[in-house]
């Protein structure tokens, strides 16, 4: 009789992670998809795969430990059926447990695939007869990096798994980070199919934007003169840079919003992204200083706060 321990190479007395981790090595091994030119190496993988559903099992397990099955589960033939004594006549068992049925075909109008049935777990016995499903591969955890203006416009992201192979991956609305992405079937391979592969997102610090909820922040530095005149801007966005008008006067701490320009929303939308203007002055600067010299400002602009 086969016997699965062997065939695993692990103890009788081995705990079930150690029955686990030996199977997962040898089907990772043994897959037909890893050996499409060896058709031994399928035998053995279904034959490591009859040994671990059964050693997986608690009772079936334990039946065979005690000699009752075999590694298929199936009855163990030591209770006396076989070649029987003169005349041909065969040795049974009744279910009532006495022995007959001997010389001349006394055992004619027995179904023995009902005394066993009722003895081992068939329809209506112990155990239902069922075989449970082939257990899937282990999922595979994975860390994406994505900065914010990449999840900002869910730009696609490309990872690779750990059998080398590359995959592009579309960011799904309102991506925060530690979301998680599952990939069916791109786990560890396993008797029952492939488990999972498990993505999740870490957004990583910007230079220079900033998430507010929905929106993206910027601080942009502007020169007086831009400030004092007016000027056209180029300002940085999640997808490319664009044009941004400075009105005449405008003031540091003034904030302008560029619509639709922010972070995704579960709905599909986008929120802004809004831009603080920071007037920087020279330092030292002659030319400024001698322009403005004798000119102040008439307005009393700390009045507000009791000056």
């Amino acid at each position: 009789m086969a016997d699965p321990y062997s065939i695993l190479g692990v103890a009788r007395g081995a705990s079930e992670k150690d029955i686990k981790s030996a199977y997962r090595k040898l089907a990772k091994e043994l897959h037909p998809d890893r050996n499409q030119d060896n058709p031994k190496a399928a035998e053995r993988f279904s034959e490591v795969t009859r040994a671990y559903d059964l050693l997986s099992d608690k009772d079936k397990r334990a039946r065979f430990d005690r000699g009752e099955i075999d590694i298929d589960g199936n009855p163990s033939m030591g209770f006396g059926f076989g070649g029987g004594g003169p005349g041909g006549g065969q040795r049974g068992f009744r279910a009532d447990g006495f022995e007959g049925f001997g010389g001349g075909g006394g055992a004619e109008g027995i179904d023995l695939g009902d005394i066993f049935e009722g003895l081992f777990g068939g329809r209506g016995g112990m155990g239902g007869g069922q075989r449970r499903a082939a257990p899937k591969g282990a999922n595979v955890a994975y860390k994406l990096g994505v900065s914010l203006s990449d999840a900002a416009m869910r730009a696609t992201q490309r990872i690779t798994l750990a059998d080398g192979k590359t995959i592009d991956l579309k960011l799904p609305a309102g991506v925060e980070d530690g979301t998680q992405m599952r990939l069916t079937g791109k786990g560890e391979v396993g008797p029952g199919g492939a488990g999972d592969a498990i993505v999740t997102i870490h957004l990583q610090p910007h230079p220079f934007f900033k998430r507010d909820g929905d929106n993206l922040r910027l601080d942009l530095p502007i020169s007086l003169d831009e400030a004092v005149n007016g000027a056209k801007v180029r300002v940085p966005t999640a997808e490319g840079a664009v044009m941004l008008t400075v009105a005449p006067g405008t003031s540091s701490g003034k904030t302008l919003r560029l619509k639709d320009k922010g972070f995704s929303r579960k709905d599909g939308t986008r929120g802004d992204q809004l831009i603080t203007i920071e007037v920087q002055l020279p330092e030292q600067d002659a030319d400024l200083v001698k322009r403005l010299e004798g000119w102040r400002d008439p307005r009393n602009l700390r009045a507000r706060l009791g000056g």
